[in-house]
């Protein structure tokens, strides 16, 4: 982009803090070490029976991680958040003060349903444990914001959207909106999910588990692979950091949301709702098409939602005019913290200006018009990007950062 950002105001909304929990491990550095080296981390998950279903793969945050993230009565989901956000608010240098006020959003699905389901099952065998019980008010994904506002003493608005596997981009969305309009100076958002017998269940039986590491955008795709983790982005305006010196990793340019309201879980074939929330991000960024030169794709790996994307990047950017890759198929899709732990992706990219590759893409599929950047990260000096969630029920998110030499 040759062109400044196109917003000067004080009010525009830098990310000044980041933190993730990922199936590499704690913290940014592992999860883009792995990202960067095309690591694909998706194998036979250990964190519950998987006998009997078509799929028993995922990507699964190791027993030898977990235990080092804090009290260990919190549900799993719990402690994967707090973490991520203890990581994001070091790098902010976010103080005392800052927190009172900051509001909250994180998203979610799943909440600490796999607690609850050790809780079920042993009253199912009639197993009593007590230490069980503590793990169920939990089981919200609501629960997991109110566990890190108290934490930090945050002060400010809290929210907890779920919008299905756009939950977490929502809450930056959000987030920026509360920031923008002046309801607070700074906010942290993100969003948290694990993996569950429920879910793993639920789409093995839709089907929609592929057996093998998922591959977005080939041509003998078969599905996906579910992933866990959590990522907080710290968001301010930027006369809030500017006026304390903290470091700016990128500015959330623009968001789009919109609807498909079309059906519970396929997109429409002329991905419109897709296409107009793409839209919204650029008209809100004050940006063209010709401004974004990557797009971190949704990309599962069905064959259904690859085909409607493609066509909505066809749409908004012309055939082969930005580059696309898909980091599901590294670490699976992690549901409702999948939009944030992307957002964290594209992020990464802009600063390391390396593009994080599409795993076990090995046969690109001819109707997708795009490189999607096969098995190696690619080095691109890159000012824009985009980040795009497109969740169950048509819950399109599309998020624009800047590269903070970009922000004027």
């Amino acid at each position: 982009m040759s062109q400044r950002y196109a917003r000067h105001d004080d009010r525009r909304v830098v990310v000044t803090g980041l933190g993730v929990v990922s199936p590499y491990g704690r913290g940014c550095a592992a999860y883009w070490h792995g990202l960067s080296q095309g690591h694909c981390i998706l194998q036979p998950l250990t964190l519950f029976p998987t006998e009997g279903f078509r799929s028993a793969i995922g990507g699964q945050v190791s027993a030898s991680i977990t235990r080092t993230l804090g009290k260990a009565h919190r549900s799993r989901a719990t402690r994967f958040l707090l973490a991520a956000a203890e990581e994001a608010v070091s790098h902010a240098g976010l103080g005392a003060a800052e927190l009172a006020a900051a509001a909250v959003s994180i998203g979610g699905a799943g909440g600490g349903m796999l607690e609850a389901e050790a809780w079920y099952w042993a009253r199912y065998y009639q197993q009593q444990d007590k230490r069980l019980l503590v793990a169920l008010p939990a089981m919200t994904p609501a629960s997991q914001t109110a566990a890190l506002a108290c934490q930090l003493h945050l002060g400010g608005p809290r929210e907890s959207p779920i919008l299905a596997c756009s939950s977490s981009a929502a809450a930056i969305a959000t987030m920026a909106d509360l920031i923008e309009t002046g309801v607070v100076e700074v906010g942290l958002a993100g969003g948290v999910d694990t993996l569950t017998r429920l879910c793993f269940m639920g789409f093995n039986a839709l089907k929609l588990l592929d057996t093998q590491p998922c591959r977005p955008f080939a041509r003998d795709r078969r599905g996906m692979s579910l992933g866990e983790g959590a990522a907080v982005l710290v968001l301010e305006s930027w006369r809030h950091a500017a006026a304390r010196g903290a470091p700016i990793h990128a500015c959330v340019a623009g968001c789009g949301i919109s609807s498909d309201a079309f059906h519970p879980t396929a997109p429409p074939t002329d991905a419109e709702g897709a296409v107009r929330a793409m839209r919204e991000a650029l008209a809100r960024a004050q940006l063209t098409p010709a401004d974004v030169a990557y797009v971190n794709a949704h990309g599962t790996g069905t064959v259904q939602n690859d085909g409607a994307e493609a066509v909505a990047l066809e749409a908004v950017f012309g055939a082969g005019k930005v580059l696309v890759s898909a980091t599901k198929s590294l670490i699976g899709h992690t549901m409702g913290a999948a939009g944030a732990l992307e957002a964290v992706a594209t992020i990464l990219a802009l600063e390391a200006e390396l593009l994080p590759p599409t795993a076990n893409l090995h046969e690109p599929d001819p109707t997708v018009l795009f490189d999607c950047i096969p098995h190696r990260a690619r080095p691109c000096s890159l000012h824009c990007a985009m980040s795009n969630s497109f969740g169950f029920g048509g819950q399109n998110v599309s998020l624009i950062m800047l590269h903070p030499d970009a922000v004027g």
